[in-house]
């Protein structure tokens, strides 16, 4: 081997380690170790959610299908909220389907969709992005 070609593979050897050790130190902190707590309601409708396949039309944070509008922040939406949800719920429009959510199941999807309102906003436009790789949000419960 060339001195170049040792000297190249002890940079990417220094590389692969700090990489290996910051990841460590990334995946192994407690620093947001927060446990998301839902009530049973909420849980019940979070399963209702998934079962119903919501994620292929709807977002939440930015994250599904887009079919359906973005509903991270719809509970508490101007001129929206509870009644606005559950009316859309079972009478559909356009490309959304018309469920037969019964009145518990839909007050459950209204729990689980005030519960992600409640978690923050979207889009984040104060997001703050540490050096340690964690990037610090706007929490509406910190108001």
């Amino acid at each position: 081997m060339t001195g170049k070609t040792k000297y190249n593979m002890a940079v990417i050897s220094i590389l692969l380690i700090l990489f290996v050790v910051y990841s460590g130190f990334v995946y192994t902190s407690k620093e947001n170790a927060n446990p998301v707590i839902l009530t049973e309601q909420a849980l019940y409708g979070q399963r209702l959610w998934q079962e119903n396949n919501c994620w292929s039309c709807h977002q939440t944070y930015g994250l599904g299908g887009y079919l359906g509008p973005d509903l991270t922040n719809v509970y508490s939406a101007k001129n929206k909220g509870p009644q606005y949800i559950k009316a859309f719920l079972n009478s559909g429009v356009k490309t959304m389907p018309k469920f037969n959510f019964s009145e518990s199941e839909k007050e459950a999807l209204v729990s689980y969709l005030k519960f992600v309102d409640s978690t923050g906003y979207y889009p984040n436009y104060h997001a703050v992005f540490k050096p340690s790789g964690w990037i610090e949000l706007e929490y509406k419960n910190e108001k």
